[in-house]
C-alpha cells in the first residue's frame, strides 16, 4: 500500500543517511522517496517531475560541499512550492537557523533527535501546518519572514550564484536578445556568450530561454 507521507533526505554523510533511514523504518505510513547525497543531486531529481511524484517533506542537511542546504531550498522553491523543507543538521546557532528559515524551511531539527521526534515534526508539518522548532526560534523566524519577501530571496540567489558578467547576460536574455545580439551589446564574441549562457542555465537550473525569462519575470529577479 502506498505510504501516506512521502519524504526525502538530502544528506552527504553515509552514516547519517543510514541512521535516518533506520529511524523512519518503524513508521509504516512513511515512505522515503529519495535519499540524495547532495543538493545538486536533489535538484536534478526534481527537474521536470509532476507534482504527484515529488516528496511531501524534504529533510535537508545544511552544510554540504555540493550546493548547500539553504541554496538547494531556494532553488527548489523558485521552481515549485509543493514540497515542504525541514532543516536536519548538527548546527543549533542563530546564523544557521535564520539562514535555513529565510531560505524557506518550515522546521529545524537536530540530527540527534529520536525517530519519534522526527515523525512528530513530519505530522505537525503535514497535518497542522506547524513547524518543528522551539517557540522562541519560531517567533524570531516569523519576524524575519515578515521582513523578507520573495524578491529579496530571489535577488540573493542571483547575487550568490552568478558572476557579474553572467548577471549582465541574464539581464539581456530577459530583454529578449539572442547570443549574437548580446555579443554585440557587450563587445564580445558569440561563442563566448553562448558559454556564459550555458553557465547561467546550469547555475539557475533551467533548460531554455523561455523558461529563464518566465522565472525571471515571475520572481522579479531583475
Amino acid at each position: 500500500m502506498e505510504p501516506k507521507y512521502r519524504i526525502a533526505l538530502v544528506e552527504d554523510n553515509a552514516v547519517n543517511r543510514k541512521d535516518f533511514e533506520e529511524k523512519m523504518a518503524v513508521f509504516s505510513n512513511v515512505g522515503i522517496t529519495w535519499v540524495c547525497n547532495n543538493g545538486e543531486e536533489f535538484i536534478e531529481k526534481t527537474r521536470g517531475l509532476p507534482i504527484e511524484k515529488l516528496p511531501d517533506v524534504v529533510f535537508m542537511d545544511l552544510k554540504m560541499d555540493v550546493l548547500s542546504g539553504p541554496e538547494t531550498i531556494r532553488i527548489a522553491k523558485t521552481h515549485q512550492n509543493k514540497m515542504q523543507f525541514i532543516a536536519y543538521t548538527v548546527f543549533d546557532d542563530d546564523a544557521h537557523i535564520f539562514d535555513a528559515i529565510k531560505a524557506g524551511a518550515v522546521g529545524y531539527l537536530l540530527k540527534h533527535e529520536s525517530g519519534q521526534k522526527i515523525y512528530d515534526c513530519l505530522i505537525e508539518t503535514m497535518e497542522n501546518g506547524g513547524s518543528g522548532i522551539s517557540p522562541s526560534i519560531a517567533r524570531k523566524a516569523l519576524e524575519m519572514l515578515i521582513k523578507s519577501d520573495k524578491e529579496e530571496v530571489s535577488d540573493s540567489l542571483i547575487e550568490r550564484t552568478l558572476t557579474p558578467k553572467e548577471k549582465q547576460i541574464l539581464e539581456l536574455l530577459v530583454k529578449g536578445l539572442d547570443a549574437k545580439r548580446i555579443a554585440e551589446a557587450i563587445d564580445s564574441n558569440t561563442l563566448t556568450v553562448r558559454k556564459h549562457i550555458a553557465n547561467v542555465y546550469k547555475k539557475l537550473h533551467v533548460n531554455s530561454k523561455a523558461q529563464i525569462i518566465s522565472l525571471a519575470n515571475k520572481e522579479k529577479w531583475l
